[in-house]
């Protein structure tokens, strides 16, 4: 999971509840200098949230080509970027840089991501007669600049340019996947990925121009041959090097190799990973001889490469055990499983505490400490990763830390580490729990108490924990503070991307209306006020803070992360209608950004869809028409993005205007669909990682359930053929766990969730059983049903958490478990688990869990959305989800509601 926290960070910079962009804070991170330079005369400038475009108008660029990437240190960049300024407009070269500082630091960071990390600018060359000429010319006139390699390309020399073959234009194909990708043409005139990983690999087809070559061939020539090392596999990558499992040859000894690239993998105080593995080892060199340390065996540099050689623990994470032995994953969950589970989490955190406490005697911080930097081998404990360790006598701050364990900036020295134990105890029996402290500390002693409910812990020992991690609420500061002090230190990144959040009223959370605990009508009156105050009419981008995703092209518009989302629910729910807030909806979706999808719950289809349930039929029209002038055939087949959800949508909207054509329409994109679908066996075994994904969003239950509309409509018996095609290749890509739950296998992990997990495809099969019975797919739904039951969810959103449970509950996923159910009342009731304060209202976390969401997809629309179908006096539908029995409409037509 740290991974994809990672891939968030740089959207936790701008703001600390919410998900943003450094848009709206340029005054606190402002661009490089030399962007305020005027345009020059006859060229044009776009600017993008990480780039600054510049294209001069009466020269036109191929559609793809060589590329020159650039790459500088911070203190190397605005040099670097006078030079190229100079030379690129002197010779009317298109090019692009980064936009400033926080951005170059962010997207070199240790987590950033490997395939496009170490650029900081972009030069088109319009043929390789003139790539040839800038890489000499610029090569001299930067000569000296250092900076990270950066892994997809081919360097020149030994300076900061690189060379790799890809598209200049945004020229798109669909994957094997139907998945929409930027792309090249081959040299065949087809359009195919433009395939971007962390390694020099051009186009079979584009021959490499020869005076290139000797680069590759010095490129090629560092190798580890004739080194004492075999390296076996790959354990990690980051941003920063790898870290590799090998052999001593001189001794037989399994070894463990730490990789550092130079200027690579930056943390916040600016150090690169060679500094902080030179700094590993030091530590490593002073804590010789302790049992909870790997020992350290060697140190080398391989060509610029830094090497640290280990002592190989034959054991797992601490995060790894965990989750194995955690109950409340289970189907079932008893008094022997929560007892037998508490005692070897109270051991663990013992023999934790007791190797912290080791490390302190030797005045030693360990800096990062949460469950993934600890292994477990049989009954010994082993810290890993002392890259940002420090002496305790320095009393510093941690520069990189996981953000469920970052300490607020009050702790300091042995006290983080003390902070960081404490978050341990509650993450051991609610993972990932901690990453919501920062967003309202006094959330803690509510996990606390939820703890208590389901586990034997002694109460002490959690209090102990709370005290721990609220400290003393007159020093801590307010977020306003903690953004403020980020802006203007020393370092051009913050300390960490969970700043802490104000020290509130801990009243706030005890006198939150809780779902299962409260009326329904206070829960949702409380969900409302949360949502509408986070309204921002006056941007462009988003009305309402949701996920990430929002931040793509006419995101903050759909029906999963935008405004038409949260709009829907509001008006589902009793919420009432907006008109102004519809009208900034309209006016932006009748004139969308290029790049905005046309699919259903990522694109404009739904923003149609919202249009019909709110009342604005002729815009719902009006939209649909639009989209329907587009190229919209060569969409994938995912109810998603693709043509399951624009088929869903014409149905409904055929039938419920009575426009025939949007009928007609629907079915000939059913037999597209159809056409498309293949056999059973024509999808591998594991969803994702390459291959197809399976799932009710992006997978084949989609298709499914556009064959059981039609076939509703219709009445055609091979519409049910295709749905139970279609659900075999999703239940083709299921395995069964050790206790009997059915979940969608993706290789590294299964997957329960209505998106791409088994509770979607559940869904869907639920409703075709309802047409035709077969006793092997009514005992794959029996094995289905017990994943929407299980105790705990990581998340609490609609698409990948506890809210879609239940709304597959209310779906029919498991005979029995309806609305007044004790499964329901318990999924209900343990939402509580996420629930938070905002602006006197209840609001949920998104995705990754590190900021609140108001979206329909990952946050509080959706968890209200969900409790609606459940609770709510009229019918509330999940859109084109539900069945036509529960149809979409205002909750109450006559509420315009406030704002």
């Amino acid at each position: 999971m740290q991974g994809v926290i990672d891939r968030y960070e740089i959207y936790c910079l701008a703001d600390p509840l919410f998900y943003d962009t450094l848009d709206s804070q340029r005054g606190k991170y402002p661009d490089f200098p030399i962007s305020r330079s005027e345009v020059p005369d006859g060229w044009q400038h776009r600017a993008t949230d990480t780039w600054l475009h510049y294209m001069p108008e009466e020269r036109s660029l191929p559609p793809q080509g060589w590329k020159i990437h650039i790459s500088a240190r911070l203190d190397d960049a605005e040099r670097t970027l006078a030079t190229v300024w100079d030379y690129c407009v002197g010779r009317r070269l298109a090019f692009k840089f980064l936009r400033g500082p926080r951005v170059v630091m962010m997207l070199n960071s240790k987590y950033a991501e490997r395939g496009s990390s170490g650029k900081l600018v972009t030069i088109y060359p319009v043929d390789e007669a003139e790539l040839e000429l800038v890489l000499k010319e610029l090569g001299e006139l930067l000569h000296g600049v250092r900076g990270p390699y950066i892994l997809s390309d081919l360097r020149y020399g030994e300076g900061p340019l690189y060379v790799r073959y890809g598209g200049f234009a945004e020229r798109y194909c669909l994957t094997q996947n139907r998945e929409q990708v930027l792309a090249i043409e081959n040299d065949e005139g087809v359009l195919v990925p433009d395939r971007r990983g962390p390694s020099f690999s051009p186009p079979s087809w584009v021959p490499l121009p020869d005076f290139l070559r000797p680069h590759l061939e010095a490129r090629n020539s560092v190798t580890l041959a004739g080194l004492p090392y075999q390296v076996e596999k790959v354990l990690h990558f980051s941003n920063g090097g790898g870290v590799y499992q090998g052999v001593d040859t001189r001794t037989g000894e399994t070894v463990v190799l730490k990789e550092a690239r130079p200027h690579a993998g930056l943390d916040a105080a600016g150090r690169d990973a060679v500094a902080r593995l030179r700094h590993e080892a030091d530590i490593l060199r002073r804590l010789e001889g302790l049992d909870v340390v790997p020992a350290l065996r060697d140190y080398f540099v391989l060509g610029e490469h830094h090497f640290l050689v280990q002592e190989f623990i034959d054991g797992t994470t601490l995060s790894q055990e965990s989750v194995h032995r955690h109950p409340l994953t289970r189907a079932t969950i008893t008094r022997e499983d929560a007892a037998e589970y508490t005692e070897w989490a109270l051991g663990m955190l013992d023999r934790v505490d007791r190797a912290v406490t080791a490390l302190h005697e030797r005045g030693v911080v360990f800096g990062d400490l949460h469950p993934f930097n600890v292994l477990v081998e049989d009954e010994r404990v082993v810290l890993i990763d002392f890259e940002v360790a420090g002496l305790a006598t320095d009393q510093a701050r941690p520069t990189l830390a996981h953000p469920g364990f970052c300490p607020p900036p009050d702790r300091r020295g042995v006290a983080a580490d003390r902070y960081a134990l404490a978050c341990m105890r509650l993450n051991l029996f609610a993972p990932m729990s901690t990453v919501l402290i920062p967003l309202h500390r006094a959330k803690v002693t509510h996990l606390a108490e939820l703890i208590l409910d389901t586990f034997p812990v002694p109460r002490p020992f959690l209090e102990e924990a709370v005290r721990t991690i609220l400290g003393d609420s007159s020093t801590a500061p307010d977020s306003a503070a903690v953004v403020q002090a980020s802006a203007t230190a020393a370092s051009p990144v913050p300390l960490n991307t969970s700043a802490p959040a104000p020290a509130q009223d801990p009243a706030a959370m005890r006198e939150l209306p809780l779902p299962g605990r409260d009326p329904w009508a206070a829960v949702r009156e409380a969900a409302h006020r949360a949502i509408l105050a986070s309204a921002t009419p006056d941007r462009q981008d988003r009305l309402f803070p949701g996920d990430a995703a929002q931040f793509q092209p006419g995101g903050g518009l759909n029906l999963a992360n935008g405004a038409a989302g949260v709009l829907y629910t509001l008006a589902q729910t009793g919420g009432g209608r907006h008109p102004e807030y519809e009208s900034w909806l309209r006016e932006r979706a009748m004139a969308p950004k290029p790049g905005t999808s046309l699919g259903f719950y990522d694109g404009l289809h739904g923003v149609a869809y919202a249009f019909e349930a709110l009342g604005r039929r002729q815009d719902a029209l009006e939209l649909a028409a639009a989209c329907l002038r587009e190229k919209w055939d060569q969409l994938g087949q995912s109810l998603y993005s693709g043509l399951a959800g624009i088929g869903l949508n014409l149905l409904h909207l055929g039938a419920a205007t009575g426009e025939r054509e949007l009928t007609a329409t629907a079915l000939r994109v059913t037999e597209m669909v159809a056409g498309r679908l293949g056999t059973v066996d024509s999808v591998p075994e594991v969803s994702g990682s390459g291959n197809p994904h399976a799932g009710l969003m992006r997978g084949s239950s989609g298709p499914a359930l556009l064959f059981l509309r039609a076939y509703e409509l219709t009445g055609d018996a091979a519409l049910l053929d295709h749905a139970e095609v279609a659900l075999r290749q999703d239940l083709r890509r299921c395995t069964h766990r050790s206790d009997g739950q059915l979940q969608v296998q993706q290789g590294w992990r299964t997957n329960p969730y209505l998106d791409e997990g088994s509770a979607g495809i559940g869904v869907v099969l639920a409703r075709y059983l309802t047409h035709r019975d077969d006793e092997g797919l009514r005992q794959a739904l029996a094995d289905i049903g017990p994943v929407a039951t299980l105790d705990y969810y990581v998340q609490s959103g609609l698409f990948a958490g506890r809210a879609g449970m239940i709304a597959a509950l209310a779906l029919g996923l498991r005979p029995g478990a309806g609305p007044t159910s004790p499964e329901m009342a318990g999924q209900i009731r343990r939402l509580a688990w996420h629930a938070m304060p905002y602006a006197g209202g209840l609001a949920f976390p998104g995705n990754q869990l590190l900021r609140l969401s108001m979206d329909l997809a990952t946050g509080t629309a959706g968890i209200l959305l969900a409790l609606g179908t459940v609770l709510h006096d009229r019918p509330v539908a999940i859109p084109l989800i539900s069945p036509p029995g529960a149809p979409a409409g205002p909750a109450d037509p006559t509420s315009t509601g406030r704002r």
